[in-house]
């Protein structure tokens, strides 16, 4: 079973290796989708839907992120992020690249996958959508939740019809009937209808089951002719109804260990014209069982009780099967594989053994020939088929390749090719293999004797240098690290010892032995050569390092001396801690699967490797000490990359540079002892060894003589106390006696004291004793006064109230005519609103009325036109010379009036006449020049009037032309735009016709 972990990748393939599925569990690959932060987590499946071809499906996790599998062209991608959890999808609508998908905020949304684009928000649910039915044209969909159900329209994504429902019934499932128009509408009362598409008639509804078999609905599935209604809920019977015959023709009682259906799918074939007979039951364990609904017998399951199944989904044409699983993560399985059983054509009658040659066989020509005929049928007249196999048994074989053969029968280069394949060991048989890889004796008699010898000296004080929190694991380390140190006398000196040891002890806490061995087969076949330098580092071995290291990545080399960083900081540290510090459990056992896997110059190989995959942050370091932070503590480092890079290494390492020119191949530890391990520069080992038994010597010599002094010292400090005790009790009782009569003079003056005190108190009683007399009074007086002041406010706030009161009434007075007044307010404006909205309607009609009326006069208006500007002209000289009359007729009048006045003044006196006449002669002289400069005014605007309307009598004219050669061009430009619409609509049917 092929595993792919989508982690943060938007696209890639399902699958790196051709998918061969198994005849047990069918399945093609397991698909994961895990985060690559710093706290990975797993993102969960929680819907899954095919397209309508079934080699594409859509799968949703609970983050919103939406992906394609195309099983067909090997690909997935990421076409959407919802940033909220999708509860249903739906993926076959009749534009192919469009799906729907339900979400967590109760509403629908279409989007594309081509462009991923959002297409259309549908809303209208007020509770979580659970099913997306589509129907077979892929033009309708049925949205249902818990309360109601929707239908829409997928052109125009509109809302066609809605069903209501009382709360206390509920939907179990809406959905269309296969290739048909007929709504199928379940309900939590059993109640099933059947529903018209377009007008929705309700056409039949189902009668209850049988009292005997009565279970709740809650699942259900349809045959692809949508004459078949499966159904089940809460029990292990499965009921099945004839629509066409509307009633129930048979009960399925599921095996005992079924107590619930979950979900219900049927299994199409290319070949039973859509009366599918194999039903997939999904029950509460987990187990999705496939069954024949006409025989009744059990045809295949997946899933099982440690990996169950929370929900299935079957591709249209059955040939996939698509489930999420309880972990969350998305399994495909093949049809064919899991069917390849039932399918499988039965074998053949007649078999034919033909006879082996006289002469004598050979162990290489040793050959079987199996010849099988089928027996002719008299039904059939084809010819039989003869099928020959040919087995070839090598007796030699097992003699080749000695050290690819393990112990318990593995072999080391289908491990490899394993361990290539998939990256890793399985958990569960990793210690198995590595105990294979390894050849370990487990020389249990050997290592109780080192055990025996007891904690060594060396790891006495192991937890002052190396506190661990867990004592066990401490223990462990110890007895280790001592087992170690008494089987080659080394290791008792060696300071990196227990950051080697560490992550194996970890490992095998509880198998002391396979953890001694297994440190021990490291270090006598992975770390040789490393103590011949002791105590210093193996420069030998970071010379072969640093060589690889410049052949590959010269650039980094370069960087590492530029900064006088040497392989003791970017090398040493890995190898000492085998990688524990950089690598997390699960990185560190996929590396070490690698290097038991293979030859031993691989843990070198994977130190230059590691330090090329860090290139980028390593040469953005410039301080020793950034340096020396990065090669002891974990990195974002991709541990498949370095173990694809090893592997690249080791391919292309040139051989006079390659470590395996250095190292030996491995060497498992002998049975039954331990071999001597002394490849270290003995006389340092034991020069050290005898400086440190001269030390602990001097060191015991040491501590004797310091105890002796102490003990004097002892002795000595102990009579000085004794002395000084002494000495200090008669200095007490000296001090006591002292004491004690200073005390009693003390008490003395004490009573004298308390006597004075007495009689002060006496006096102060009898002064308080009238000051409380007094104060009775004044209080007396005082409660008196109040009760007056109380009895004053009393009245007051009395009053107060009433003011209050009244007050109070009058703004509620003010506050009902105010509302009164509101309300008439109201009133007026509904009453004004609805004469608005009446005249709004007359209005309305008015302006149609007016624009029908102006359409029709337009034609009229503008033949009229030129006989209004002639009327108008002729109203205006008319209205000139009317005033031309009003002038003068005023001027008359003014003319009449001075002239009465003159003669009211000729009554007046002689003596005024000649004044009078002046005056007025005067004034009919400036009356004349007026008259005269009026009149010269009118004839000059009349002048310029006429000018006027000549030039717009042409302006009118020019308009005129310019309207009819706009009219004649539009009319030209109408009648071309007419014809060509015209031979446009007769061209494809001329076209039909010829074809035709």
């Amino acid at each position: 079973m092929q595993s792919t972990d989508l982690g943060n990748k938007e696209s890639g393939k399902i699958w790196h290796r051709k998918p061969s599925p198994a005849t047990r569990d069918g399945i093609i690959v397991n698909i994961i989708h895990n985060t690559s932060d710093y706290l990975p987590k797993v993102l969960r499946f929680l819907n899954v839907a095919f397209d309508s071809s079934g080699d594409c499906l859509l799968a949703g996790d609970h983050q919103g992120n939406i992906y394609v599998f195309d099983l067909y062209g090997n690909r997935f991608n990421l076409v959407q992020r919802t940033a909220q959890a999708c509860t249903a999808l739906a993926f076959n609508l009749h534009r192919k690249s469009e799906f729907l998908v339900a979400l967590a905020d109760y509403s629908v949304k279409c989007f594309d996958t081509v462009t991923k684009e959002l297409v259309s928000w549908m809303r209208g649910h007020e509770s979580s959508v659970f099913s997306i039915s589509v129907h077979a044209s892929g033009r309708y969909a049925i949205t249902t939740s818990s309360d109601t159900a929707q239908l829409w329209d997928l052109d125009t994504f509109q809302r066609k019809r809605k069903l209501n429902i009382l709360q206390s019934v509920g939907i179990q499932k809406v959905f269309f009937l296969p290739l048909s128009n007929t709504i199928l509408s379940c309900f939590k009362d059993n109640s099933v209808f059947a529903w018209e598409c377009d007008t929705l008639f309700c056409k039949y509804q189902l009668p209850a089951p049988p009292e005997s078999s009565s279970i709740l609905y809650k699942v259900f599935a349809v045959t692809r002719d949508g004459r078949i209604l499966a159904a089940g809920g809460k029990s292990n019977h499965l009921h099945l109804w004839c629509l066409e015959a509307k009633q129930l023709f048979r009960i399925i009682q599921m095996p005992t260990k079924v107590r619930a259906i979950r979900h219900l799918e049927f299994l199409p074939d290319s070949f039973d014209a859509g009366s599918n007979q194999v039903l997939g039951v999904l029950s509460q364990d987990g187990i999705m069982r496939f069954i024949n609904i006409q025989t009744c017998k059990l045809l295949f399951e997946i899933g099982s009780l440690d990996e169950g199944i929370s929900s299935a989904v079957v591709s249209p044409h059955g040939r996939y099967i698509a489930s999420i699983m309880e972990n969350g993560s998305l399994n495909i399985y093949s049809v064919q594989a899991l069917t390849q059983e039932i399918n499988k054509p039965p074998p053949p009658l007649v078999k034919v053994i033909e006879d082996l040659p006289k002469s004598k066989l050979n162990a290489g020509d040793l050959k079987v020939k199996v010849t099988s005929r089928r027996v002719q049928l008299p039904s059939k007249s084809r010819e039989s088929k003869i099928q020959t196999r040919i087995l070839k048994q090598d007796l030699a074989g097992h003699c080749e390749n000695k050290e690819n053969e393990l112990s318990e029968g593995l072999s080391k280069k289908r491990l490899q090719v394993l361990l290539k394949g998939y990256g890793e060991y399985p958990t569960k048989y990793r210690m198995f293999i590595w105990r294979s890889l390894l050849q370990l004796p487990e020389n249990h008699t050997a290592f109780s004797n080192l055990i025996d010898k007891g904690i060594h000296a060396a790891f006495l004080n192991l937890q002052k240098n190396y506190p661990i929190k867990s004592r066990k694991l401490l223990r462990v380390l110890q007895r280790t690290l001592s087992a170690l140190a008494h089987w080659s006398a080394i290791f008792s000196d060696t300071p990196y010892l227990p950051l080697l040891a560490f992550p194996f002890v970890k490992l095998f806490q509880n198998n002391q032995l396979i953890c001694f061995e297994v440190i021990a087969t490291l270090i006598i076949n992975w770390c040789q050569h490393w103590f011949e330098y002791f105590p210093n580092p193996p420069i030998n071995v970071l010379s072969v390092v640093e060589n690889v290291l410049a052949f590959h990545d010269r650039t980094l080399l370069q960087h590492f001396m530029e900064h006088d960083i040497t392989s003791q900081l970017y090398a040493w540290p890995l190898l000492e801690t085998v990688f524990s510090e950089v690598l997390t459990r699960e990185e560190w056992l996929k590396l070490f699967d690698n290097v038991f896997s293979n030859h031993p110059s691989f843990l070198l190989m994977t130190v230059v490797a590691y330090n090329i995959c860090s290139r980028a942050p390593l040469l953005n370091c410039n301080l020793k000490d950034d340096f020396e932070y990065f090669f002891h503590h974990r990195n974002n480092v991709d541990i498949s990359v370095v173990i694809r890079e090893v592997y690249h290494l080791m391919d292309t390492t040139p051989a006079d540079i390659h470590p395996n020119s250095m190292l030996d191949a491995f060497v498992s530890l002998t049975k039954g002892q331990y071999p001597v391990f002394n490849k270290y520069p003995k006389f340092v080992v034991d020069y050290q060894t005898q400086e440190r038994e001269r030390i602990r010597n001097d060191e015991l010599d040491y501590l004797r003589e310091r105890q002796t002094v102490e003990d004097m010292q002892a002795e000595v400090d102990q009579q000085r106390d004794e002395y000084e005790a002494w000495y200090q009790k008669q200095e007490l009782l000296r001090k006591a006696e002292e004491t004690r009569r200073e005390m009693l003079l003390q008490e003395e003056e004490k009573m004298i004291q308390q006597r004075q005190k007495l009689a002060a108190v006496k006096r102060e009683l009898k002064v308080k004793e009238m000051h409380l007399q007094d104060a009775a009074r004044r209080r007396f007086l005082k409660l008196q006064q109040d009760q007056r002041e109380m009895e004053l406010r009393r009245l007051d706030d009395e009053i107060e109230r009433k003011v209050h009161m009244r007050d109070r009434e009058i703004a509620t007075t003010a506050k009902d005519l105010e509302m009164r007044r509101l309300e008439l307010e109201s009133q007026k404006r509904l009453y004004e609103k609805n004469l608005s909205t009446s005249q709004e309607a007359i209005a309305k009609e008015m302006r149609e009325d007016a624009d029908a009326y102006r359409r029709k006069v337009d034609l009229e208006e503008h033949m009229f036109h030129k006989l209004m500007e002639t009327h108008q002209t002729q109203i205006q000289n008319t209205q000139k010379l009317i005033e031309e009359n009003l002038a003068k007729a005023e001027q008359a009048c003014l003319n009449t009036d001075w002239r009465i006045q003159a003669l009211r003044k000729q009554r007046s006196g002689d003596l005024q006449r000649n004044e009078c006449y002046q005056e007025t002669a005067k004034l009919l002289q400036k009356n004349r020049r007026k008259e005269i400069e009026v009149l010269n005014a009118l004839s000059e605007e009349e002048a310029k009037k006429w000018e006027e309307a000549k030039e717009k009598d042409f302006h009118l004219k020019s308009e005129r032309k310019v309207s009819a050669l706009s009219d004649a061009s539009r009319k030209w430009f109408l009648e071309k735009e007419i014809s060509d619409a015209v031979e446009h609509a007769e061209r494809p049917h001329g076209k039909g016709k010829r074809n035709c």
